[in-house]
This record gives structure tokens, C-alpha cells and sequence, in this order.
């Protein structure tokens, strides 16, 4: 005969109190840690700064503060998870029907520099005015790429990439010479 207050035994492993939450695996900690990665959004920069000339080259470049890994860590008990965000690229859609991609933030125009030398890894050359679009501005999108991946709790993996974007706008004009003769 059992009493009303017999109940079968309970397995409760040494890391938990009884009643307690379960521990998350490491994946669901890595789940958390990746929501709480803040990517900073690009701050573009050109040159020339002003008003962009048909046929001579653009250069394109990003802050270089907002280039650099960013991380988050999330942690229960004696298991944390930190997920890392590496940018790999960036690519521009230059409001003109072309696309750039450059694996870095791209180089600054140097102060003194040649106006009509093209940038040694991130830049764009205008084959046309933008004064036949609406505004008279071609509409320019950098997308960073940002390579995900996480480690801790004796595991480690990778999340499918995240993007960050920013746009500037570009008036392209166009020099016309006149011959006199």
C-alpha cells in the first residue's frame, strides 16, 4: 500500500538546485550573445568631398573607428559564450547601376594627393552626370558585411553574416570645355 506522499525518485544532477531553470547549452547562449551585438553603422567619406566630376576617379572610404571586431558575451552560471563580429567587406551601390566591393574600409585621399589617381583599393569612376536622375543625385549604399562566429562553453560556431548599411548622395557633373577656335 503507498501513502499519499510517495513520489518516485528524481535524478538532479550536481550543477542544479532542485527546481531550478536548466542551464543553457552553449548554443542557446551563443543565440543570446549574438542578439546583443550592437554593429556600429558605416560613416561614409569621398573624395572629392564636394561635387563629383564625369571621369575622374572617386575615392571611397569608411571611418575606420566603426571598422574593428565587435563582441557581446552571455553567460549563466560558471558557462559564458561570446559571439564575435569581424567585417570582411564592403559594397557600394553607386546609384549609377554599378557596384564596388572592397575588402576593407578603403584608404583616405592623402592631403596633397593627384586628384585624377585612382584609389589603390576602394574607389569608383562616374561615366555620367547625375543631372538627368531625380535630385540630381546619384544615391550611394555602402553594406558592410560582418563575419559572425562564437565560442565558449567547450563549443564554438558560426552564424550566418550580418550587414550594417548608410548611404550618402553623390552630385555627378560634367566639365564641357569650350573651343574657340
Amino acid at each position: 500500500m503507498r501513502d499519499a506522499l510517495y513520489r518516485a525518485p528524481v535524478w538532479i544532477a550536481d550543477d542544479e538546485a532542485p527546481g531550478a531553470e536548466p542551464v543553457p547549452s552553449p548554443e542557446q547562449l551563443a543565440e543570446q550573445a549574438r542578439a546583443q551585438l550592437r554593429l556600429p553603422s558605416p560613416v561614409i567619406a569621398s573624395s572629392p568631398a564636394g561635387t563629383q566630376l564625369v571621369r575622374l576617379p572617386t575615392w571611397l572610404w569608411l571611418d575606420r573607428a566603426m571598422w574593428q571586431l565587435q563582441s557581446a558575451t552571455a553567460a549563466v552560471s560558471a558557462v559564458s559564450v561570446t559571439a564575435t563580429a569581424t567585417p570582411t567587406s564592403v559594397s557600394w551601390a553607386m546609384g549609377d547601376g554599378s557596384t564596388v566591393t572592397c575588402t576593407g574600409p578603403g584608404i583616405p585621399f592623402p592631403g596633397g594627393g593627384d586628384p585624377r589617381s585612382a584609389s589603390p583599393d576602394c574607389g569608383h569612376t562616374y561615366q555620367r552626370s547625375s543631372a538627368a536622375v531625380a535630385g540630381e543625385r546619384f544615391e550611394a549604399t555602402a553594406t558592410v558585411s560582418w563575419r559572425i562566429t562564437w565560442s565558449g562553453g567547450g563549443a564554438s560556431g558560426t552564424f550566418p553574416d550580418l550587414t550594417t548599411s548608410a548611404s550618402a548622395s553623390f552630385r555627378v557633373a560634367e566639365a564641357q570645355a569650350l573651343g574657340t577656335g
